[in-house]
């Protein structure tokens, strides 16, 4: 094992431990009482849910780590279960309250995850699985959850415009579901409860008693029984959790198998025998070699470069080209070399995005990048003129776009790369992934020169040690905050890959994002 290697296994093994504190909030303590109420975890019935032998594919593992909340530092998950999964052969969007963690309340960051699950399944054409069981809205934070857009309310808006797209919307209640969390049942387009478990009212009994003065149990106000029998809110009845997964499954037996809107050809294997583990520098601020990480990557190791030639060491810092990942053809931009994005690079992107476009060919940009060159000579050449017509080509792609982040992720590039403000079908990182407005050190070196500036001026100049504790605590401060785990706690990607899964999870990506026929290409005003 090389030196690389073992250090990005070190690596990825606190990155396992990590997601080991996502998906065991209480231990088993939790999971005891659970059982107690005759509950299983709900990854156990998500794996009955989905085909037997097939892949959940689980989404912001990370989110809601270290957000402060008042009283709650951490929400482990973000508090429900997001991912893709297959149901009788078709991928299906599952969202699941777990409610281990503070009774399945809902979070800012629990509403963001939520609501980017539904954003997948919308722009990628899944019907949705909701299996709720929930305490409803955060109430010390009901200003951050409850009346703006993208709060709470925009689930429930969301569920409606899918449902009227076609896209089937099916929630299993499998507890509590209180107020705004009630509209989760009675939005489906069908319900089913559980008997004696699932109970769904617009105010709870203490609320009730307190409005009305009527005392009643929350059987009777909104059981199971009351909304399959009665109400007609609920369609479904069943006895336990174990009937309920099966007619989940059953009601979407008979939904159309999803088509595959590309050619695809035989999977093949990387045929290159070295891994990403082995060719990527431990330090991220390294330069790569873009060839070997797409070797390591694509179907049989092949590479159809273009513009191969083209302005060397400066056109060649970004590599354009076409592979297959997982049997489906791919337009690759990847960064190579030091990253920087020189005027000829960001020139021979944009054109190479319109191409795949008009092409009907998805994107994958595999980015590593500190930026775009800046001084008189790249100012003078255009760098902001092909600069802006690399982002809006990549803005206006109507392909499937994934953004794959494997170093720098930092300023303009972030956006050229088709950062998360570019509306990536899926955006993936690495633990070599750095994600921030610029490095540490150079964040520390600007604020150092403004902060030695204003000292002076106040007569007070900063001594040798004050220079040197200044600018660590700027580097520890944007350095940590550009780190993967930060990032993913705040749901700025939505996996943190081992360089292991990447294959498997582009493959789902890729396919999962061609279900939904690609338009016709439409750009705005180059100025080339």
């Amino acid at each position: 094992m090389t030196n690389t290697s073992a250090f990005w296994e070190n690596e990825e093994a606190t990155l396992s431990a990590r997601q080991q504190e996502a998906i065991w909030p209480g231990g088993q303590k939790a999971v005891d009482a659970l059982a107690k109420r005759n509950k299983r975890p709900v990854r156990e019935l998500i794996t009955d849910l989905i085909d037997p032998d097939t892949p959940f594919f689980e989404l912001s593992l990370l989110a809601g780590f270290g957000m402060g909340y008042p009283g709650v530092d951490d929400v482990a998950c973000a508090g429900i279960v997001t991912g893709i999964g297959k149901v009788h052969g078709n991928w299906t969007m599952i969202m699941a309250n777990d409610a281990r963690v503070k009774a399945g309340t809902y979070f800012p960051i629990t509403l963001k995850k939520h609501m980017r699950a539904q954003a997948i399944a919308e722009k990628c054409g899944l019907n949705s699985i909701y299996i709720a069981d929930s305490g409803g809205v955060f109430l010390p934070m009901q200003a951050e959850v409850f009346p703006d857009d993208q709060h709470f309310g925009s689930i429930f808006y969301n569920m409606a415009r899918m449902s009227a797209a076609g896209l089937r919307q099916v929630t299993l209640s499998t507890g509590g579901n209180t107020a705004g969390g009630a509209y989760i049942v009675f939005m489906a387009c069908e319900s089913i409860m559980i008997d004696k478990q699932s109970f769904s009212f617009l105010g709870g009994p203490p609320l009730v008693k307190m409005a009305t003065g009527e005392e009643i149990s929350a059987e009777n106000l909104g059981g199971a029984k009351v909304h399959t029998q009665v109400s007609g809110g609920a369609d479904h009845l069943c006895s336990d959790q174990t009937q309920a997964i099966e007619r989940v499954r059953e009601l979407l037996s008979l939904s159309r198998p999803q088509p595959l809107n590309l050619h695809r050809y035989e999977v093949m294997e990387p045929v290159s025998q070295e891994s990403l583990h082995d060719v990527l520098p431990t330090s991220p601020h390294k330069g790569i070699n873009g060839y070997k990480v797409i070797q390591a990557i694509a179907d049989g190791s092949e590479f159809i470069e273009t513009k191969k030639d083209f302005a060397p060491g400066r056109g060649s810092n970004i590599l354009t080209g076409k592979i297959r990942i997982k049997g489906l053809p791919v337009g690759v931009i990847c960064s190579n070399g030091a990253g920087i994005i020189f005027h000829e690079a960001a020139k021979k992107v944009a054109e190479w995005v319109v191409r795949c476009s008009y092409e009907r060919i998805p994107l994958l940009f595999i980015q590593s990048s500190p930026g775009y060159m800046i001084g008189s000579d790249s100012e003078h050449a255009g760098i902001g003129k092909f600069g802006a017509d690399m982002v809006r080509a990549v803005s206006c792609a109507q392909v499937p776009r994934i953004q794959l982040v494997i170093g720098p992720d930092n300023g303009a590039a972030n956006y050229g790369m088709c950062g998360r403000a570019y509306k990536p079908h899926f955006l993936f990182s690495t633990m070599r992934a750095r994600t921030a407005v610029m490095s540490g050190k150079s964040a520390g070196g600007v604020l150092l020169h403004i902060e030695q500036a204003k000292r002076k001026a106040s007569g007070n100049p900063m001594s040798v040690e004050e220079i040197a504790a200044f600018q660590q605590r700027m580097i520890d401060k944007y350095d940590g905050e550009a780190h993967p785990f930060f990032c993913a706690s705040r749901l700025f990607n939505d996996r943190v890959l081992k360089f292991s899964e990447i294959r498997d999870w582009l493959g789902m990506a890729f396919e999962v994002s061609l279900i939904k026929p690609i338009g016709n290409a439409t750009f705005g005003n180059f100025r080339f």
